[in-house]
């Protein structure tokens, strides 16, 4: 787990502690613990899960003496600002502690399930040059040629003093069960996500426009300022829609088999437009394109949930399950047959770390009580 995410789950425990925390942050808190309690690698910077269980106890004990050492008018407990932390925290502590700790040992899978042969995304990706060669990167491998280098996580294009007019174009493939990142030549850093593809310049030319073509899967951009380029900006085009940047910081989800382009700014400004429609954006605001119809919907989300993908975790609010199951078949290249078709708009809440088994992320969503039963033949998960 990187350290944003621990870094994030971390500060809402502090802001748990001293009461400050939100609704929105304590439904995350509540679903991390609650989705993550049989992992191996448990985040250390979080302290160890009895640790923070004690903390949290400790927390709530203070509380409730400080209310009964209150001389003024009694307020019933369930009436006080602090009650729903206190709840919130007693089911953290009893469900995830308790229950799930009980049940971890059962037999959730059956026995001709090999889910084991399913392997967890990693870095992985291929480049395609400019004269059709395919290179494959991955983790643990090096690459350097004259224009790039990678370090098997993230691939580094330079910045070129060529003279040059000539735009030379070079492709990013993230397969299945992959991730990888990029460094484009004039600094704009680049996420990618599972089954995803990038066209990019391997220069940008000083002073003009910069554009770049998300071919389709899903991309989190930070883009380098049109300040450092001479007034420059950024583009990012795909299919019908395009979004011009002065400088920010933005998520574009648009898989083959999606019907809409959402794009979420995180912050900056963009305008987005939409053949003839133009569209700013916001911080905290996310634009559905609909291709079918080519209207847009503009909406206020968590950004969080949105981006949390890029370090390494599965944010999932009131999701219906076949579009979980669409996340998790692309991180761990697997193909979904629901044989119970009455569970496919089941939502579930979950906030799940990416770098766990398969079988591990089942039984969090099969706690939820969602789903009863599960197989894989082969690399197919069967949901019944």
């Amino acid at each position: 787990m990187s350290l944003k995410p621990q870094q994030y789950f971390s500060d809402l425990v502090a802001k748990l502690l001293d009461g400050s925390i939100t609704p929105k942050e304590l439904d995350k808190l509540l679903y991390f613990f609650l989705n993550n309690q049989e992992i191996e690698n448990w985040p250390d910077h979080l302290g160890s899960k009895e640790e923070v269980k004690e903390r949290i106890h400790e927390k709530i004990r203070l509380e409730l003496d400080f209310d009964k050492q209150k001389e003024t008018k009694i307020i019933p407990l369930y009436k006080k600002p602090f009650f729903k932390y206190a709840v919130a925290a007693s089911v953290v502590l009893f469900v995830a502690f308790t229950f799930v700790f009980k049940n971890q040992h059962q037999d959730i899978v059956p026995a001709k399930v090999v889910a084991n042969k399913i392997e967890i995304g990693t870095d992985k990706a291929m480049l395609t040059l400019e004269d059709g060669t395919n290179v494959v990167l991955e983790k643990g491998k090096s690459y350097t040629d004259k224009n790039a280098n990678s370090t098997g996580k993230e691939l580094f294009y330079n910045k070129s003093n060529s003279s040059s007019n000539k735009v030379v174009y070079n492709y990013l493939t993230i397969p299945r069960g992959g991730q990888f990142a990029i460094t484009l030549s004039d600094g704009t850093k680049v996420w990618l996500n599972s089954e995803t593809k990038l066209k990019f310049p391997v220069n940008f030319e000083e002073g003009k426009a910069r554009g770049v073509e998300l071919v389709y899967g899903e991309a989190y951009f930070d883009v380098s300022p049109s300040t450092a380029h001479k007034g420059a900006g950024f583009t990012v085009y795909q299919k019908k829609q395009q979004i011009h940047v002065i400088g920010t910081e933005f998520n574009i989800k648009a898989y083959k088999d999606d019907s809409n382009i959402a794009t979420t700014l995180v912050e900056g400004k963009v305008e987005m437009q939409f053949a003839n429609v133009k569209q700013k954006l916001i911080p905290n605001q996310r634009a559905n394109f609909d291709l079918k119809t080519n209207k847009v919907k503009i909406a206020k989300v968590d950004v969080y949930s949105e981006i949390c993908w890029k370090d390494g975790v599965f944010s999932f609010e009131d999701k219906p399950l076949d579009e979980i199951m669409k996340v998790l078949s692309r991180w761990y290249d697997i193909e979904v047959v629901f044989e119970n078709e009455s569970i496919k708009k089941e939502q579930f809440n979950g906030v799940l770390i990416k770098d766990r088994k398969i079988d591990e992320i089942l039984r969090s969503i099969k706690n939820s009580g969602i789903i009863n039963k599960y197989e894989f033949k082969n690399k197919t998960l069967i949901l019944k």
